[in-house]
């Protein structure tokens, strides 16, 4: 397709019509933003972008985008180069994820007028620290880190990589930075995820110690190594088991359960009844993971029936779509999730069917063969 002519009004571009109802728009880049900034290294950014909107007849031309298609199409199509583009002058480089996610963010404005726009997201720096910037990736993990800002409790629920556990630790070193808290605590429930604590070599702490591993190399993320152990000599970080916050108020103080999905209702009321003034607690955990003794009900399960309409207190949650590793995580999630309901609808259809009449008198069932083949 040929570039399309544009008039313009007061120097800024203008939409005209085009045959069936479909509109073009011209957008014209700034020599201070390369083309190969915003388009990706061989187009990759622009495949991505003409992915995202299949609908849309997107062309490049020089230092110019041309784009035609239905009108609100072509609104979002100008809508995301603008934000790219505030997004570069930050200098920060954009990656196809980021595009992918800023398509969707655009997208879901259309139900939610008041979500921040995807150049806010990316840009909203919580932690540095060696060169390395800590900042969420997607709306909700925005919306999550805003919740934490305005709740003194709140609860992070979504599946693995959704980043709900690290966001947390980097709110919770900020805020120490920033001298609002004292201290970082850090628990999880030193649950057995099929295996045996007892027949771990070594003492118990050493027993204990990998449950808490993951607390620690976040830590290492966000703060000079070299400041950690002096920082836990003195109490100012402490990482320990759940059970360790039994007959404690926690008082100046930032706390963070994570794996609450492994807790008890017991032991959750027990955990959250451990506030003290001045404090703030983030709990995080996937439900779709528990590893809880069979009929044992998860605390995290519990509480959201429980406090749902308590004041000060948030539940955020996120989605596949948050899964900020690998894509085929996101995917995993996905496909086991529909497994999960498959299974549900399966149980619940053969819960509603009669009970079969049972076999006649002297009528045997076949017996199954225990032998293995070679």
């Amino acid at each position: 397709m040929s570039d399309t002519s544009q008039t313009r009004t007061n120097g800024q571009p203008r939409p005209e019509p085009a045959d069936e109802g479909r509109v073009s728009a011209r957008i014209v880049i700034p020599e201070k933003h390369p083309m190969v900034t915003l388009l990706g290294a061989a187009d990759s950014l622009l495949r991505v972008i003409e992915q995202g909107f299949p609908a849309a007849d997107i062309h490049v031309r020089g230092n110019e985008v041309t784009a035609t298609g239905a009108r609100a199409e072509v609104a979002l199509v100008k809508q995301l180069f603008s934000e790219m583009m505030l997004v570069l002058r930050t200098g920060q480089p954009l990656t196809e994820d980021a595009v992918e996610r800023s398509i969707a963010m655009l997208r879901g404005a259309a139900e939610d007028p008041d979500s921040p726009a995807p150049s806010q997201v990316f840009t909203a720096n919580i932690l540095s620290n060696r060169g390395r910037t800590i900042r969420p990736k997607t709306l909700n993990q925005q919306r999550y880190v805003d919740a934490i800002d305005k709740h003194t409790i709140v609860f992070g629920l979504g599946p693995a990589g959704t980043g709900k556990t690290y966001l947390a630790m980097a709110k919770a070193v900020q805020a120490l930075q920033a001298k609002e808290v004292n201290r970082i605590i850090l628990t999880r429930p030193a649950v057995e995820a099929g295996e045996r604590l007892g027949f771990l070599p070594g003492t118990l702490y050493e027993k204990i110690d990998p449950y808490l591993r993951p607390l620690y190399d976040a830590l290492h993320d966000m703060m000079d190594p070299d400041s950690i152990p002096r920082l836990m000599a003195a109490g100012t970080i402490e990482v320990a088991p759940l059970a360790y916050m039994r007959g404690r108020t926690l008082n100046d103080a930032f706390i963070i359960l994570d794996e609450a999905q492994n807790t008890s209702p017991e032991q959750m009321k027990m955990f959250l009844t451990r506030l003290g003034f001045n404090s703030r607690v983030v709990v995080t955990g996937d439900t779709s993971q528990i590893d809880l003794p069979g009929g044992t009900r998860s605390g995290l399960k519990v509480v959201q029936e429980i406090l749902a309409d308590v004041p000060d207190i948030h539940f955020s949650v996120l989605t596949s779509t948050d899964v900020v590793r690998h894509k085929l995580v996101g995917r995993i999630v996905d496909a086991y999730e529909r497994w999960d309901a498959r299974q549900e609808a399966q149980e619940t259809e053969e819960r509603r069917l009669p009970v079969k009449p049972a076999q006649r008198r002297g009528s045997r069932a076949p017996r199954q063969s225990h032998r293995t083949e070679s």
